[in-house]
């Protein structure tokens, strides 16, 4: 593990648990042996006592049924005391899942903390199927891509880019949802949103978003994805909203031509949307989904924000310098909070106490108590302030015409006393040397919420600093590409319920696992074991499909592999003379994908050498243009390379792709 870049796990790495969803919590963990005594498959839950801790571990598919490879798992993982079952809340567990390694009887404890030992180290020869701890940096790119980077990695000072994501336009804006599961990034160019799925770090959609879709965000309860249109023609500027669960556009509001920024009440009843070029303020009935009314906030309004303590929406007006605060259920002005020109874009702390407006012309930050709707301070920040972002214990100010990001400490504020203030570098020039710079955020807060990654856009670099340093620790270079924003895509365990850790993960490959989990205090290491099979020859679609041959075993990691598949039609019969066929390869949970062509052997078989480096578990598809998309997105394998130490040669069988 590298220390520098995840300092909230030093001494401590987590613990894992593929369980089941679709239960409650209350069946989940009732009394041990009524789960034992219904657990008859291979999927029952297991549980281990030690050192007054107790930790119940299970595996189900998100589906039901079985763990098949390619099917989503969830998991659960419940810690609790061993003496009183109390669950043990606030852990830091964690774990790893790899293909299961044979030990003598009384060895297998030992050879577990010698996996978990060797995980640790994060080295790229030695990395699980599957990382339960890991986090990534989605960077948003100036041209038409995005870059996916493994901070934990690096290789002679190189950074790890797991994968580029191609868009089919520039990036303007973006946004991810709470889970961290999908990510939905503007292409004003192509009045698209593209849909990034972080299982695979592919793009999964690309959904219509109405005439220049800029801003981009998702109401507080996730249900719908709110895009402004930034149409110099005031039927076609506004709000288009889509429903994230069926990707489908819902509705658009013509709300009024130039920029819009938007803000939601906490429970996601009203939508409030700002219109630069007429000065207005549009309020949208979210579950009935109409425009309720229209209220003038100024000549100028660039920004909104909404507080949860005040329970109040705050537009700010930059060429007015006015805060107008209205109340987020009766739509009444408040009050009006009168500063100077120039303020521009206001947040809030998580608390919804203390509201940030920046003033890019005299380089302030103003802070307003929404306890009282009063500006109480004004504090020189970082030169030409544009971007804000929020830790438990400070504001992050970014200047655009400075490589300084200012800190505010937030525990420091309160009228009459003296805020307290830092900051650091990031970078050697300021971001406004770049030019061209996008909606979209260069600072993003890390997972342990007392660190951010600051993307500096001029020499590239994505800096991580953790609060109480002088200056970054490390910084990440996003090589072929010029980066412009990142955000942090958490995999690690949550805590879903007191007590109880868990999360989701993709099955890559059929076989028997290990799952090692690991909890630092009291220090508990152990290796649960789970089975996953193959997927069925009884699933296989219509249509033509594939077969591979060899890849039921795992192999031999040795880099050169020769891929066999056999093409059937309809009637079950070769497929011959097909002079377009591809394989296209990649390391899960995801890598630069490779592609080779495949070449014909005879009687319907194809054939391509592979480039296997690294031990996991790769996939592989299919791909011909003349059989079709679908055919490329349905006819895919899985094949497990384990470490030349404990793997086995592949015996040739025949394996059906679904």
């Amino acid at each position: 593990m590298n220390k520098k870049t995840r300092p909230a796990l030093m001494g401590v790495m987590l613990g894992v648990a593929l369980i089941g969803l679709g239960v409650a919590y209350e069946k989940l963990w009732c009394d041990p042996r009524e789960l034992l005594q219904e657990a008859a498959d291979e999927q029952a839950l297991h549980r281990m006592s030690r050192d007054g801790v107790t930790v119940e571990f299970e595996a189900r598919p998100l589906a039901g049924g079985e763990l098949r490879e390619g099917d989503f798992a969830n998991i659960r993982f419940k810690v609790s005391d061993q003496t009183s079952g109390q669950p043990l809340s606030g852990m830091a567990p964690g774990a790893w899942i790899d293909p299961a390694q044979s030990a003598p009887s009384g060895e297998r404890d030992n050879s577990c903390k010698a996996r978990v030992a060797l995980f640790l180290k994060s080295s790229i020869g030695a990395r699980p199927l599957l990382d339960l701890n890991s986090y990534f940096l989605l960077v948003l790119n100036k041209d038409a891509s995005l870059t996916v980077i493994d901070p934990t990695v690096s290789v002679g000072g190189v950074t790890s880019t797991l994968a580029r994501i191609e868009l089919p336009g520039r990036p303007m804006d973006w946004t991810a949802t709470g889970d961290d599961k999908q990510v939905f990034v503007s292409i004003p160019e192509r009045g698209k949103v593209a849909v990034i799925d972080t299982e695979t770090f592919t793009r999964v959609a690309t959904l219509d978003a109405g005439d220049q879709p800029v801003r981009v965000a998702l109401q507080p309860d996730q249900h719908r994805l709110w895009v402004g249109n930034n149409s110099d023609d005031p039927a076609k500027g506004g709000v288009t909203v889509i429903d994230i669960p069926a990707r489908t556009t819902l509705k658009s509001f013509a709300t009024g031509s130039g920029h819009h920024e938007i803000a939601f009440s906490g429970d996601s009843r009203y939508a409030f949307i700002t219109n630069r070029d007429g000065g207005t303020l549009s309020i949208i009935d979210i579950p009935e989904m109409r425009l309720l009314k229209t209220l003038q906030v100024g000549p100028h309004p660039l920004s909104v924000a909404y507080s949860q303590l005040s329970q109040a929406i705050y537009v700010v007006d930059g060429k007015e310098g006015s805060v107008r605060v209205f109340d987020a259920r009766s739509h009444q002005l408040r009050h009006i909070i009168k500063a100077e020109q120039g303020l521009g874009p206001m947040r809030f702390s998580s608390d919804g106490r203390y509201g940030i407006v920046l003033n890019t012309l005299e380089s302030h930050a103003l802070v307003i108590d929404a306890s009282t709707d009063v500006l109480i301070h004004r504090i020189p920040v970082a030169a030409e302030p544009y971007q804000l972002t929020f830790t438990k214990g400070y504001a992050y100010v970014r200047g655009l015409a400075s490589p300084k990001v200012s800190m505010i400490n937030l525990s420091s504020l309160g009228e009459g006393r003296e805020p307290i203030t830092q900051g650091f570098e990031a970078g050697p020039a300021a971001p406004r040397q770049a030019g061209d710079l996008p909606l979209a955020q260069g600072l993003s807060v890390s997972r342990d919420d007392n660190s951010v990654f600051v993307v500096n856009p001029v020499d590239n670099t994505t800096y991580f600093y953790a609060e109480g340093m002088n200056a970054p620790m490390s910084g990440y270079n996003n090589r072929g590409h010029q980066a412009r924003a990142a955000i942090v895509i958490d995999r690690s365990l949550r805590e879903l319920a007191p007590g109880v850790y868990g999360s989701t993960v993709k099955l890559p490959a059929a076989g028997k696992f290990d799952v090692a989990f690991l909890l630092n205090q009291p220090q508990i290491i152990h290796c649960f074991s789970t089975d996953v099979t193959s997927a069925p020859n009884a699933l296989r679609r219509k249509g033509a499909h594939a077969e591979f041959i060899g890849t039921d075993q795992p192999l031999a990691q040795q880099g050169a592999f020769t891929a066999r598949v056999r093409i059937l039609g309809d009637d079950g019969k070769p497929r011959e003379g097909l002079s377009d066929l591809s394989l296209r390869y990649f390391l899960a949970p995801s890598s630069m994908p490779r592609t080779e062509a495949l070449k014909e052997v005879g009687e319907g078989v194809y054939q391509a050498a592979l480039n296997l480096p690294e031990a996991g578990a790769w996939y592989l598809h299919v791909q011909s243009p003349s059989l079709g998309r679908k055919f490329a997105e349905e006819n895919y394998t899985s094949l497990r390379v384990l470490p030349a130490t404990v793997s086995k040669a592949p015996e040739a069988e025949t394996r059906s792709v679904r």
